[in-house]
């Protein structure tokens, strides 16, 4: 979505209006024809979620005629999204369906009543085109805003009824995807993150006796820790396999192309892939491939953090690779048995100072952070853990976090201080109050650049811009400053995460959660109120100076003229950005082009194939109910606008229940469970109270042909409309805010519980390493799997045992299907060397190097990647350790 600039605002007149209407349509037809075309022969593109490799990720194609796709999407049952994609996407095109479902009535009737109302018989000079159906052209005929005030009391209680209706089939949703088996036994719906634990409660034991007097107790406790130098020495780890497989790639893709050279220049075209002799292989690659021609880069000179061409040590890249990853993987296994070594239990006053706290523990090189996640045996444990008050000093395990995943872990945000996270709230908020009011400069700094060619005329020192060639002119005024407000437009997002991370937010949901009413906020200030009043005063502003004893009258009629800007941004989104978001004709571009500029290895391959398109909430949101606020603003200032946002949210339900169909993939982990929506019904509100506010400053500021109040009965009548919207938001809140925020007892019965477990937890967390060892000979024995059992994770208490050869790959327990589950251990502290993935050639040298580098220590497969006599890779199937990273 774009933003509104206020520039435009001032230049929408009807002429533009219609001039709008005729371009956005034919860009509309334009795109949808192009789409319809594209669609059938670019299923990655535009339905990437059928071509899935993995089965059960691939949903059934879309089947539709070439030309009756519309139809077949609109009956496509839109509760298929939740299905597919979760409660999140799914209630957001139910928010979608039932803004149509609002303004569909408002839009008919207001059509019927309101526009002959204040376009009939009326006597206001230069009142033409769209100007005439605005509410200014009443004023000389007061008796007439009767109807309005009518209309706006019938469609407030129609919005009312809609919402809490809303709100109630919210609320059921939820409710049954938190009791549905296949979430409420996940980890996720278990587990809660708890945050500014005092040192007395650092404890896995400590933390147990605390929630054991929750129904079914505690199942397991991970304590966070500061793991200081491991994340750095994990990402250089992982940077080094990347780095890597693009080494190892390009050497065989060398490789392949010196040997059909010389297959040619010996056999004339003889075939180029002669079987070779495994035992001539043992070093193809080196024969092949010149030293001169392997892969290599420069190492970063001193003290600087990057490289720099020319400047450097120039190194082999694989063998630098290799020894990169095999040292890091040794300070990783060093410094995860120094964290299993170390005991986190808590003694008892060890200082004598008559109180348990830190400086009761020794020393260790890994502390405790002040955080946890505890997974519970039973859902409902979980619940009331979050909800209830845990400890009796302030601020202490304030913080409580429900439906935690560690892929929605933001890791660095686990150790802040209770009071240090409160300042910080303070100052994030500040600086984005700051940030709204201080971001009118770039914005304005891009409308004079806009108008450049007037300002060098009428400035004396930019004289010198005149004399440029008016190409250049009409570069730097027709094309910079799109471009630098598309930049600013895009950066704003960027900026307002980074605040709500530097707020201490744990979690990305939560992030986005965050960013939504950050945005939100922004958007109706600067591409709606600032537009609305600019438009409206500058419009005004002569007859003003020539008359000031009228501005009140003036502002009545002027001010609602703004709205002729708004219909054009509305045919904007809804033809110009539907029409867009079906073809993503860049998406289209961007696929090919990555392709052939990045799709080198096996990895990148599969990433731009078959990598998953996710949507970022927090923006996506606030850019519809934008619309929202927009909408209702004007549905009764000037009611055109109402059949245009009709049509605009009936496309954008379109899309998006297609692009949440076949597109887009919500994973999971970060699915709030439908939390988005309750903030868009607050939005909701807003728009509400825009409208009113906006319609009852109007009726105070009419005034009759005599100079009096012409609208006194309306302004008040409004007043006591803004008190039972006020009246009817609480009512709303206070009943349906509960049940958003905490599972009702009455539902317990239908959560998860995990079945008693046959063997104490001492038994699979504790012992010595000889037991566990002994168990795991016993198992092996009796032709069972030694990790069928849970194991511990080295990041947490009962890991101390773990055998030193796990150290690099300790996992905390073991699924149904076979996969490893890390619970809650931080990256750093337990996942093990990502597979380097080689494409396997048709001369054998992927087998080769797979070979060489696991004689040097470093994991590699050429599993599902092939490569071609010509060096074009390809993949047949995931990367074989995608699950863990």
């Amino acid at each position: 979505m774009s933003g509104v600039n206020q520039t435009s605002a001032k230049a929408a007149t009807t002429a533009t209006f219609v001039t709008a209407l005729v371009f956005n349509a034919a860009v509309f037809g334009i795109e949808i024809a192009l789409f319809t075309i594209l669609r059938p022969y670019f299923k990655q593109i535009y339905e990437p979620r059928t071509q899935f490799l993995v089965e059960k990720d691939r949903v059934k194609p879309f089947e539709a005629g070439f030309l009756t796709w519309p139809i077949t999407l609109f009956k496509t049952d839109y509760r298929d999204v939740q299905q597919v994609n979760g409660p999140d996407a799914y209630l957001f095109v139910r928010f979608l369906r039932m803004m149509i479902r609002v303004l569909l009535p408002i839009w008919f009737i207001s059509w019927i009543v309101l526009m002959p109302v204040t376009s009939v018989n009326n006597s206001v000079p230069n009142s033409t085109g769209l100007d005439r159906f605005i509410f200014g052209n009443a004023s000389d005929q007061p008796d007439r805003y009767a109807a309005h005030i009518i209309l706006v009391y019938l469609f407030t209680f129609w919005i009312y009824w809609n919402i809490r209706r809303e709100m109630k089939h919210f609320t059921t949703v939820r409710q049954l995807h938190l009791v549905n088996p296949a979430h409420s036994k996940s980890v996720q719906a278990n587990t809660i993150l708890v945050t500014g634990i005092p040192a007395r409660h650092l404890s896995e034991s400590a933390l147990r006796q605390l929630y054991s007097h929750l129904p079914g107790g505690v199942k397991k406790v991970w304590l966070n820790r500061d793991l200081k130098e491991l994340p750095s020495i994990y990402d250089r780890r992982l940077a080094a396999c990347g780095k890597l497989e693009s080494a190892e790639t390009s050497l065989l893709s060398t490789a392949a192309k010196i040997r059909r050279k010389a297959l040619k220049e010996a056999n004339g075209a003889g075939d180029p892939s002669p079987p070779v002799d495994p035992e001539r292989n043992v070093t193809l690659a080196e024969r092949l491939v010149p030293r001169d021609q392997r892969p290599s880069h420069r190492l970063p000179a001193g003290f600087m953090p990057f490289s720099l061409p020319l400047i450097g040590e120039k190194v082999d890249t694989i063998d630098w690779c290799r020894q990169e990853i095999a040292a890091s993987t040794g300070l990783l296994t060093k410094g995860r048995q120094t964290l299993a070594d170390q005991d986190l239990s808590l003694p008892e006053d060890a200082n004598g100072d008559g109180k348990v706290d830190k400086n009761d523990r020794a020393k260790q090189t890994y502390p405790p952070l002040s955080s946890a996640f505890i997974t519970f045996n039973q859902q409902i444990a979980a619940h009331l853990a979050v909800n209830a008050l845990t400890h009796h000093e302030p601020y202490c395990m304030a913080d409580r976090y429900l439906e935690v995943s560690p892929p929605d872990v933001i890791w660095g945000n686990l150790g802040l201080n209770p009071y240090e996270k409160r300042i910080r709230v303070v100052i994030s908020y500040s600086a984005t109050a700051a940030l709204i009011i201080f971001w009118a400069i770039p914005v304005a700094f891009v409308g004079i650049i806009s108008n450049i060619e007037g300002l060098c005329v009428r400035e004396s020192w930019l004289a010198w811009l005149c004399k440029l060639p008016s190409p250049v002119i009409g570069i730097i005024q027709g094309i910079l400053p799109p471009v630098l407000l598309a930049v600013l437009m895009m950066l704003l997002p960027i900026i307002l995460r980074l605040f709500g991370r530097f707020e201490g937010i744990p979690t990305r949901t939560g992030l986005e959660l965050s960013l939504m009413t950050r945005y939100f906020i922004f958007q109706v200030i600067h591409s709606f109120l600032i537009v609305t009043l600019a438009s409206g005063v500058f419009a005004a502003l002569p007859s003003i100076l020539a008359n000031p004893s009228s501005i009140a009258g003036l502002l009545a009629q002027y001010l609602p003229q703004a709205s002729t800007f708004f219909l054009t941004y509305i045919l904007l989104q809804g033809l110009t950005g539907v029409a867009g978001g079906f073809l993503n004709i860049v998406a289209l571009v961007l696929y090919y082009v990555k392709l052939f500029i990045l799709g080198s290895t096996p990895r990148s391959i599969y990433n731009i194939k078959y990598g998953q398109a996710t949507v970022a909430w927090g923006t996506l949101f606030p850019s519809i109910t934008l619309l929202v606020v927009i909408t209702f603003a004007y549905s009764i200032i000037s009611p055109v606008i109402n059949g245009l946002a009709c049509a605009t949210f009936f496309l954008f339900y379109l899309l998006y229940k297609y692009l949440f169909l076949y597109k887009y993939t919500q994973p999971p982990s970060a699915d709030t469970g439908g939390l988005f929506f309750p903030k868009a019904i607050q939005h909701v509100f807003v728009g509400m109270y825009v409208q009113q506010l906006c319609l009852c400053a109007l009726f105070f500021l009419v005034q009759n042909p005599d100079g009096k109040r012409g609208a006194l009965p309306e302004g008040v009548l409004m007043v006591v409309l803004i008190i039972l919207t006020v009246g009817y938001h609480a009512i709303i809140n206070s009943s349906f805010g509960p049940l958003t925020k905490a599972f009702p007892l009455s539902l317990a019965h239908k959560t998860f519980r995990h079945p008693e477990p046959s063997l104490d937890i001492q038994d699979v967390d504790g012992g010595s390493g000889s037991k566990r060892k002994e168990m795991a000979e016993e198992e092996i024995e009796e032709g069972r799997s030694p990790t069928d059992e849970p194991r511990a994770s080295s990041s947490e208490s009962g890991a101390e045992h773990a055998p030193h050869s796990d150290y690099d790959d300790v996992f905390f327990a073991r699924g149904p299907d076979g996969t490893e589950d890390y619970g809650f251990a931080q990256p750093a502290a337990c996942l093990p060397q990502r597979i380097v993935w080689i494409p396997d050639d048709s001369l054998s040298l992927g087998r080769e190097e797979v070979q060489t580098n696991k004689e040097s220590g470093v994991k590699a497969t050429t599993q599902n990647a092939t490569m071609d006599e010509h060096g074009n890779v390809d993949v047949t199937s995931p990367p074989v350790d995608l699950a863990k990273f």
